[in-house]
């Protein structure tokens, strides 16, 4: 590891940046290096401007994905060069504001209904019913689940921006997930790998479990897996759950991150019941 590397990574442990995002932001400074074929550090505002726009004009990457590159960079020039004047000048992309397209509870009743197996049925479930990210459900462990009665809560440990945080466990999830134990037996992870139960879900093997049970049930809705996180914070508003309580339930840390689903929600009284629960009804 050369000493810039190590001095990238020193300066995001001591601003507590979680390791997916040290993972990505050292991934990035390397790949603009490897364009340029010199050091990071001996490059210019001018040469950077002229990656990114290649990597929009000629490798056709997203701008969303264009601008976790332009984060990396700021943080590399700015942070740990302290050419903070170039880092300033580095333009984030201009990116569409889609919206996204948000599953019924009918499409959400056949899309668990199409799973697999228990294991991505309980996975999809809990994603949804607890609005995590893929991430999050991924790395939940068996103690993250607190069924007792006067706590009935999941654990998020380490979530974006290395939060933790607390979610719902409803009685309709707990039942699922009691389920689930009982015949899968996990113990450390809460969804182990098939392969080696010593490790964690994989992410990508969440996503293609959630496209493969969309693809079965017949849902023509665009999106990963993340629409359950949308789904779940879109049915809550519905529903009558108030900004500040499901910012706190998603993670955000600015309720201007949770407005995007007002334009959705219709006015109402608090809900007592989890989206889950609502698809009971059917």
């Amino acid at each position: 590891m050369t000493p810039l590397r190590q001095q990238m990574i020193d300066a995001m442990v001591l601003r507590g940046l979680a390791g997916r995002t040290q993972e990505s932001y050292v991934a990035v400074v390397a790949q603009l290096a490897s364009y340029y074929h010199c050091s990071p550090d001996r490059l210019d505002a001018a040469q950077v401007k002229a990656w990114l726009l290649h990597r929009i004009t000629e490798r056709h990457l997203a701008y969303a994905t264009v601008n976790q590159a332009v984060c990396a960079i700021k943080f590399f020039f700015g942070t740990v060069l302290g050419r903070e004047a170039e880092a300033i000048s580095i333009p984030y992309a201009h990116t569409p504001q889609r919206q996204p397209e948000i599953l019924s509870r009918e499409e959400l009743a056949r899309l668990f209904e199409a799973a697999g197996n228990l294991r991505s049925r309980t996975l999809l479930m809990t994603t949804y019913a607890a609005g995590l990210r893929v991430s999050e459900v991924c790395a939940l462990r068996v103690g993250d689940i607190d069924s007792a009665p006067d706590r009935m809560c999941i654990r998020v440990v380490a979530g974006k921006g290395g939060k933790d945080r607390y979610t719902l466990l409803t009685p309709s999830l707990l039942e699922a997930l009691r389920l689930y134990w009982r015949i899968c037996k996990p113990r450390q992870w809460l969804f182990p790998r098939v392969s080696d139960a010593t490790r964690s879900f994989d992410i990508s093997s969440a996503q293609r479990a959630y496209h493969r049970a969309r693809e079965r049930a017949g849902i023509q809705k665009r999106g990963g897996i993340h629409g359950l996180r949308h789904a779940f914070a879109t049915h809550l508003l519905e529903a009558g759950v108030d900004l500040a309580t499901l910012a706190k339930l998603l993670g955000h840390g600015h309720l201007s991150t949770t407005q995007r689903y007002l334009h959705l929600a219709r006015p109402g009284a608090v809900a007592l019941e989890s989206p889950l629960d609502l698809l009971g009804r059917l």
